[in-house]
């Protein structure tokens, strides 16, 4: 009898998808409606041995305390800070994510939130459309990138990629993280707000915790500045939202590029006047190559386990 495992969102990648069904009985939270859902998974959840789920939905504390059988969460992704992680470790379940698939497009739109916020792509889009450029009306100029400092908050994979890519912009890189990074040549700053002091541009790479929550504060967007630029790709919850609004709106912060939000898909609407905010809806890893690539990674972690063999990717500890 093929395991139970309960699917909290479709992957994009249909090869994805139909191995699944193949070789799993499939219950597809995504389908119900939510007033349907709890009796729904009730019925159903003595089954459940596995869950499918992505970074930014996990699996809270208490859908994970109705799954008696559960063994297994496999994230598509890399966040864990919807995943009630110490309910998992307490029971043995195991959790799995897909990292390293997805760095170099998370790292890509970083760099394209960078460019359009600092070269104005999106507002000269508008400004053609809406016939300013016909009208013969003054464009303000943008900055250039070279010469600047760029300062990544978390330099783990991702962080690095981004390096990478922002040195071929003749931007100069520095980093901070509370665990100095052996072998870099990148200098590391002594704190977050050091960094935002050093950085024309700040980029938000760090894992979404506890201990990050609202990282991002007045102070540090203060540090960084009137012709500051802040970019997040990593989690809504780590930058003080009202803050962030109030810092944009009294000139005390030039601009944002932010993929990702507090409360999603919820995103203010001080953000979404301002034009000089870029914004993006959670996209970083979405693109046909790497949804597949991470769809596929939670198959073969999925097979792994119910196979009895090791798992590729495991969350540690």
């Amino acid at each position: 009898m093929p395991p139970d495992i309960l699917i909290l969102a479709p992957s994009p990648s249909a090869a994805v998808n139909a191995q699944l069904e193949e070789h799993y009985t499939c219950h597809h939270a995504w389908q119900q409606t939510p007033e349907e859902r709890h009796a729904w998974l009730n019925a159903l959840a003595p089954r459940i041995r596995g869950v499918v789920t992505t970074g930014a939905l996990g699996l809270n504390a208490s859908d994970m305390a109705l799954l008696p059988a559960l063994e297994i969460i496999a994230v598509s992704g890399v966040g864990l800070d919807g995943v009630a992680l110490d309910e998992a470790r307490q029971r043995g379940i195991a959790v799995t994510t897909t990292p390293n698939v997805l760095t170099d497009d998370v790292a890509d739109i970083a760099l394209g939130l960078l460019l359009a916020s600092a070269r104005h792509i999106v507002a000269l889009d508008r400004f053609v459309r809406d016939g300013g450029w016909e009208r013969r009306e003054a464009i303000a100029p943008a900055s250039s990138l070279r010469g600047k400092t760029a300062g990544i908050f978390g330099f783990g994979q991702i962080g690095q990629a981004i390096a990478h890519r922002l040195a071929a912009f003749g931007i100069e890189v520095r980093y901070f993280q509370p665990r100095a990074i052996a072998g870099t040549a990148v200098p590391r700053s002594a704190s977050l707000l050091a960094l935002a002091q050093e950085s024309d541009y700040l980029i938000i790479c760090a894992p979404g915790t506890p201990a990050t929550r609202k990282i991002v504060d007045r102070t540090v967007l203060d540090a960084l500045g009137p012709q500051g630029t802040l970019i997040n790709i990593a989690r809504g919850a780590l930058i003080d939202e009202e803050a962030l609004v109030a810092a944009l709106q009294d000139g005390h912060l030039g601009a944002a590029g932010l993929d990702v939000f507090a409360d999603e898909p919820h995103v203010p609407a001080a953000l979404r006047a301002m034009p000089n905010v870029v914004l993006t809806p959670h996209v970083g890893s979405l693109t046909v190559e790497t949804r597949h690539a991470m769809g596929q990674l939670v198959v073969d972690n999925l097979a792994a386990h119910f196979a009895g063999l090791p798992l590729l990717t495991p969350v540690k500890g």
